[in-house]
């Protein structure tokens, strides 16, 4: 029921979540971002490229790689390495600024076409913000172990944006949730997404649902 995943979120923030040779790794990645040490971080994501849009754990700006990038005015010849990793350019730090917003502010106009979102899939904020709340939704549910627990909360999760799935050809993303052994796969197409989740712990878990603006309907499953 996995699937291919092209994207995984960056969702888990808890360095305790971690075993400590992935959050040394992070650290390091995290660090030569920060300091412009591009060989190092391209080294990290030649090994890691699913790392490309995580952010440091437990990190308060929750800039990506891609994100010090653009701060740091780097040549196109690394941005496009980045892009060629799978770096989003609809991403956003936990302030709301995307690479592109960055950069402008910073001066850095060699990056602007290089940084402008390419958008395959365009939907109204307005619509876009609703799949995404019902999403939080149906994930908030499913994490519950069905005595009132938060996992989500516990886990002090980053809950999925969907604004990086408009932007890719393969919109499907990957979001693993501690204590579910498990997570979800969900996928947007025309305007609608596409859930999978299941726990691994559970048998009969799997379930798939349908995400529309207006609300969430069960495909394939059982109602919890």
């Amino acid at each position: 029921m996995a699937g291919e995943r092209s994207a995984e979120w960056d969702g888990v923030t808890r360095r305790s979540t971690y075993k400590e040779k992935v959050v040394a790794e992070r650290d390091r990645l995290a660090d030569a971002a920060r300091d412009a040490d591009w060989e190092t971080v391209l080294g990290i994501l030649d090994r890691e490229r699913g790392w490309v849009n995580f952010g440091r754990i437990e990190g308060a700006s929750g800039f990506s790689p891609f994100h010090q990038a653009a701060w740091h005015g780097a040549s196109e010849e690394i941005v496009r390495a980045l892009l060629d990793l799978g770096a989003w350019r609809t991403f956003r730090t936990r302030d709301g600024h995307r690479a592109l917003d960055l950069a402008t502010a910073r001066g850095h106009g060699h990056l602007t076409d290089l940084l402008r979102p390419r958008i395959g899939q365009p939907l109204p904020p307005g619509d876009l913000a609703r799949l995404q709340g019902h999403l939080h939704r149906l994930i908030r549910f499913r994490a519950d172990d069905g005595r009132g627990s938060d996992i989500p909360a516990w886990n002090a999760l980053r809950l999925p944006e969907l604004e990086p799935l408009t932007e890719l050809d393969h919109p499907v993303c990957w979001f693993p949730v501690p204590g579910m052994y498990g997570g979800f796969r969900f996928e947007l197409r025309d305007a609608e997404l596409t859930v999978e989740s299941w726990i691994r712990v559970v048998g009969g878990s799997e379930r798939t649902d349908r995400i529309t603006v207006h609300g969430v309907e069960l495909e394939e499953g059982d109602r919890l």
